[in-house]
């Protein structure tokens, strides 16, 4: 087999793999279709890598070979990082600071979502594995009355999060973030409930799509909550 030719096949490959992710966001592309690109082309690409290498230490091919060997591999290792990342999560794609009643979406429905997307209502199953792989998801405790607690909670709110809902009174906002790369929505519902010491600050963030988030929305509602201590604290 001609090595140019294998090179070119491989860059290819790689650039396949990297374009999954923007075919999907601006609609060219389904979801499933995107992912099965993107482990396909990796695939194809990670093989490709090796044919190069193989041409390389054979003293057979030029520079050429040489990019799209470390191109093959670079695409290859992408993959291969999600699913090594994967290893310690459960496979559920909606959390919540409370498992038990877990703040519930009003304003974001299945005509918003679409109908491919997974069930809104929770999965009460999804709390014990929550509980094993993210102990620390836990509501966060202000020591101010509501009002003031959701102006600091819609304070914090992401300024690239498309807010649905934000309704001081009823001390709810409802929000989707998009990902930058593959475009996949998630959504997001805050509650504030009054305490005898201050407010309540509940989060649930769910996926649209997939089966196992990865631990993305572990991640957002921490991050959400670090940010709206921040916010408490320059709020005095």
């Amino acid at each position: 087999m001609n090595p140019a030719n294998i090179a070119r096949a491989t860059l290819v490959a790689a650039l396949l793999m990297l374009a999954a992710g923007p075919l999907h966001r601006f609609g060219v592309i389904g979801w499933q279709a995107s992912l099965g690109l993107f482990v396909a082309a990796a695939l194809l690409a990670g093989i490709g890598a090796c044919w190069c290498l193989y041409q390389l230490l054979r003293r057979r091919g030029g520079t050429a070979t040489v990019i799209a060997a470390a191109a093959g591999f670079a695409a290859v290792a992408v993959p291969i990082a999600v699913v090594i990342n994967a290893g310690d999560k459960p496979p559920i794609n909606d959390i919540s600071t409370d498992t038990t009643t877990p703040p519930p979406f009003h304003a974001i429905d299945t005509t918003l979502r679409g109908a491919d997307a997974s069930p809104i209502e929770y999965n009460p199953a999804f709390a014990p594995q929550q509980e094993r792989a993210y102990p620390d998801v836990r509501p966060l405790d202000l020591p101010v009355e509501q009002g003031k607690a959701f102006d600091v909670a819609l304070a914090a709110c992401e300024k690239d999060w498309q807010i649905i809902l934000a309704d001081r009174a009823a001390g709810r906002i409802e929000a989707v973030e998009r990902s930058l790369w593959w475009g996949y929505r998630d959504d997001i519902v805050i509650r504030l409930t009054a305490t005898p010491t201050g407010t309540r600050v509940d989060m649930r963030s769910k996926s649209r799509v997939g089966e196992s988030d990865l631990g993305a929305n572990a991640r957002r509602i921490a991050a959400y909550l670090d940010r709206v201590a921040t916010e408490m604290r320059k709020a005095g």
